[in-house]
Order: C-alpha cells, then structure tokens, then sequence
C-alpha cells in the first residue's frame, strides 16, 4: 500500500509541475500577446507621423499666428474640461483668471456649456 500512494504522490507531483509550466507558458503568452499589440499600436503612431508632412514655405504659418491656433486650443479643452468653469480653467492652465479672460476676448472664443464648445479648431484655423 505504501508503494501505490508514493506512486499517487509522484504521480501528483508530476502534475503540478506540469501544470506549472502550463500556467508560467500562459502568462508569457499573455505578456508577449500585449506586448506586441503596444509594439503595433507605436508603429501605427510612427506611420501616422510619416504621413504628417511639415508645411512648404510657402504655406507656413507666422509665429503669431501659430501660437494664437495653439492658445486657442488650450484654452477649448480646458473650457471643456472644466464645462466652462473660466476661474477653473485658468487654473488648470497655470494663469490668471484676468489673463484667461483678456485672451479669450482676444481671440474671440465662445464656449456653450451646451455643445461642447462655440468655436472649434478648424474655424479657428480659417480664421
């Protein structure tokens, strides 16, 4: 009787390192399955900036005209993020809510807590 339990045991034994390994062979497969999608995901990223040719010379915007585009789309998502809170948004974006509120006006940004926001980018790129 001795014999058939260390047989169970070696038996039982063999099992759980197979087991084991199945399970360690499971989680590198799983690592490696979300490792290669972050490798895809960062050439398709790659791919797409390929695609994104810088302006001509011709077509190159002014510093002022630039900065204005990037302003404005700073102050939109911050509108956005705070609903339209401009004490909140000011804020978040590291300025005075006096400074905020100047280049709003500046920039003639409207923000309707309704829709998300008055004025979008590509209005304010034409503009």
């Amino acid at each position: 009787m001795s014999t058939t339990i260390w047989r169970t045991e070696d038996i039982s034994s063999s099992i759980g390192v197979h087991a084991g390994s199945l399970l360690h062979e499971v989680t590198l497969d799983s690592r490696l399955d979300a490792l290669r999608e972050v490798a895809l995901t960062l050439l398709r990223e790659v791919e797409s900036l390929r695609s994104l040719r810088p302006p001509r010379s011709s077509e190159q915007p002014k510093l002022a005209e630039a900065v204005r585009c990037f302003e404005t789309h700073l102050i939109l998502a911050a509108l956005e993020k705070t609903r339209g809170n401009q004490f909140r948004a000011a804020r978040l974006l590291g300025v005075k809510h006096t400074t905020l509120n100047a280049k709003i006006k500046r920039y003639g940004i409207s923000f309707d807590r309704d829709r998300t926001a008055g004025r979008t980018l590509d209005q304010e790129m034409a503009a």
